[in-house]
């Protein structure tokens, strides 16, 4: 079986060679797959199997390129970069990887909302340039906020867990209740919520009904001074309607590790876009204001990025390929 990997690490690479792929003719493609994308007639026509990340974008017209293609795997959890009914319709597998780094993105939704809430990348930023101004520095405890987490599924949890180990009065709104922690949160509607929160953090999946969930009229509904945590999808915030409240002080500050039309939006580079797709090139434009602002934190997508998550998400990956190989299906997305 033929099988192309695409958006590679180093580590990753290692990884697929010693394992047992012996079965498997591996290419290894450093670029995301997308529609600039340039392979063989041969890779089109003989392809069996493609691996990708979340910076790919693997739509209808890719998909029907490949002539032979039976497995789509993605190393990541969230999988709306690849167009599944496309997939449906001509019989791929798709599998992602479900739950390998919630503990390393709770850690680091913690991390961002302590260097937000205390002013780290200010002070950092501003020591740099030898300047100290301690009262520009003035944080909060987080022991004496409330933190509103939008879903709590594995990561909405364990965020949740570690927000009261941390004195944090906890508002939750989702559709699962959170196990672990279930007598020790309150759950409340989303109106409540963004009402009631001094920080809001989204945990929920990106379908075509949570886009831009946190729009217009749900900033109007915040209180005052809010903090917004994402670390889910870029797309479930509108990055217009965020800008304006920054600027205007109704959201205090914001950290994200995600971003709308993500695989060009942190380099400004707009030329891999396609004409038609204005939404794509505004996000870019919104992300160049959103990173002027000292009042932001901006970091490329890597909440997940432990040596322990990757080492899950990669079993996972192979024992996902394997498995639909000796005729195990179970854990196919479609």
């Amino acid at each position: 079986m033929k099988m192309l990997i695409f958006d590679f690490r180093d580590s990753e690479r290692e990884f697929f060679e010693k394992n047992d792929f012996t079965d498997f003719e591996l290419t290894f493609i450093k670029e995301p797959l997308n529609s600039m994308t340039q392979l063989t007639e041969e890779q089109w026509k003989e392809t069996d199997v493609i691996s990708t990340f979340i910076n790919s974008s693997v739509t209808a017209d890719i998909i029907n390129k490949f002539k032979n293609l039976r497995i789509i795997t993605t190393r990541s959890t969230g999988y709306d970069h690849i167009d599944l009914k496309c997939c449906i319709n001509n019989n791929i597998a798709v599998f992602n990887v479900d739950q390998y780094g919630q503990k390393a993105v709770a850690e680091y939704t913690l991390g961002m909302m302590i260097a937000l809430v205390r002013n780290i990348m200010p002070a950092y930023l501003d020591v740099q340039k030898n300047i100290i101004n301690h009262p520009d520095y003035e944080g909060r405890n987080l022991c004496s906020m409330t933190l509103g987490v939008i879903g709590c599924g594995a990561i909405g949890e364990a965020v949740a867990k570690l927000a009261l180990s941390f004195g944090m009065k906890v508002l939750v709104t989702s559709y699962a209740r959170c196990n672990d922690v279930d007598a020790l949160v309150e759950y409340v509607s989303l109106e409540d919520l963004l009402k009631k929160s001094d920080i809001i953090s989204l945990h929920i999946p990106y379908t075509k009904e949570t886009h831009h969930f946190l729009g217009e009229k749900e900033f109007k509904q915040m209180k005052d001074g809010v903090y917004i945590i994402n670390t889910a999808r870029g797309e479930l915030i509108d990055g217009i309607v965020l800008y304006e409240n920054l600027i205007s002080g109704k959201v205090y500050g914001a950290a994200l590790d995600v971003l709308e039309c993500e695989q060009v939006s942190l380099t400004g580079d707009i030329s891999n876009i396609k004409h038609s797709d204005t939404a794509c090139v505004a996000s870019a434009l919104i992300t160049q204001k959103l990173l002027a602002l000292k009042n932001v934190i901006i970091t490329p997508h890597i909440a997940y990025n432990t040596k322990e998550a990757v080492e899950a998400l990669l079993e996972t990956t192979f024992n996902n390929i394997r498995d639909f190989v000796k005729g195990e299906h179970s854990k196919r997305l479609c």
